[in-house]
C-alpha cells in the first residue's frame, strides 16, 4: 500500500502486513520460482533470486524449501506447476484506487478469493487499465535501517550513477526507485556498497495520491490486510494519501 499514509492506525496495518508477507513461506517460494523464470536460478547472475533467497533464509524458510522452488522455476521440479501472475484492478472505499498481483497455480481461485474480500469493504473491481494510469510502475531497492550517514553523499552517488532516480527515507529505511530495467544494476550496486538489500521489486508507486478521512483510511487499510492474508496475493498497492 501507499508508503505516505498519514494515520497512526493505517501504518500500523502496513507494519502488521509486511511481517506477515516475510513470515509466509507460500509466498517467498513463489517469489523464488518467479525469479528464477525472469533471470535463471544462478543467484550470482540474478539479484532478485539472491534477494528473495537471502530474505527467505532470514525467515527461517527451510534449505530444501527454497531448492524446490528454485526446481519449480527452472521446471525440473516434480511439482513444477504452471504458476501465473494475474493482476486486479479495484476500487476501494474513498475513491481509492487498488493495485493487486497474484503469484498463484490456480487463476481461477485466486480471482474468486479477491473478489469475496473486495466485495465484504465495498470495493469493486475495475476494468484493466482504469487504475494502472493513476501510477508508475518503478524498481524499488529496501534497505533497512537507512544508507550510512558517514558516507551517505558517496552512497548516493553510486547509487545514482547505477541507475538509481529517487532515493527516499521512510520510518525504518531507505527505498530506492529506479526504472524496471534498471533495478538489477542498482540492486547490486547496492549489494557492492555494503549496504543490507532487504528486497529488490518492481513496485507500482502512485503518481498522485487520495485524500480520506480516518475513518475510510482504515477501512481500505483492513482490506488491503486481507488481501495481503491470502497465499495467492504477492503485493497490493493503493494511493492512500
Amino acid at each position: 500500500m501507499s508508503r505516505h499514509s498519514k494515520w497512526s492506525k493505517v501504518k500500523q496495518f502496513k507494519g502488521a502486513i509486511d511481517a506477515k508477507r516475510s513470515a509466509s513461506f507460500t509466498k517467498l517460494a513463489r517469489e523464488i520460482t518467479v525469479a528464477v523464470r525472469e533471470k535463471g536460478g544462478d543467484p550470482n547472475m540474478n539479484v532478485r533470486l539472491r534477494v528473495a533467497m537471502d530474505r527467505s533464509r532470514k525467515a527461517s524458510m527451510p534449505k530444501d524449501a527454497i531448492e524446490r522452488a528454485v526446481a519449480r522455476g527452472t521446471g525440473t521440479g516434480t511439482d513444477a506447476a504452471a504458476i501465473v501472475s494475474p493482476t486486479y484492478e479495484a476500487y476501494a472505499p474513498g475513491g481509492t484506487a487498488l493495485i493487486i498481483e497474484c503469484l498463484t497455480d490456480n487463476s481461477n481461485r485466486s480471482a474468486n478469493d479477491v473478489k469475496h474480500i473486495l466485495s465484504e469493504y465495498s470495493a469493486t473491481l475495475a476494468s484493466q487499465g482504469s487504475v494502472t494510469y493513476l501510477f508508475q510502475r518503478k524498481g524499488v531497492v529496501r534497505i533497512p535501517g537507512g544508507l550510512p550517514s558517514d558516507r551517505r553523499e558517496e552512497v548516493e552517488l553510486a547509487l545514482i550513477d547505477a541507475g538509481a532516480e529517487d532515493i527516499e527515507d521512510t520510518e525504518d529505511a531507505t527505498e530506492v526507485s529506479s526504472a524496471p530495467n534498471d533495478l538489477a544494476k542498482v540492486a547490486e550496486a547496492a549489494q557492492k556498497l555494503g549496504l543490507n538489500v532487504e528486497s529488490a521489486e518492481f513496485e507500482w508507486i502512485p503518481s498522485t495520491l487520495v485524500e480520506t478521512d480516518e475513518e475510510k483510511g482504515t477501512q481500505v487499510a483492513e482490506l488491503i490486510e486481507e488481501l495481503e492474508a491470502l497465499d495467492d496475493v504477492s503485493h497490493v498497492y493503493s494511493n492512500l494519501a
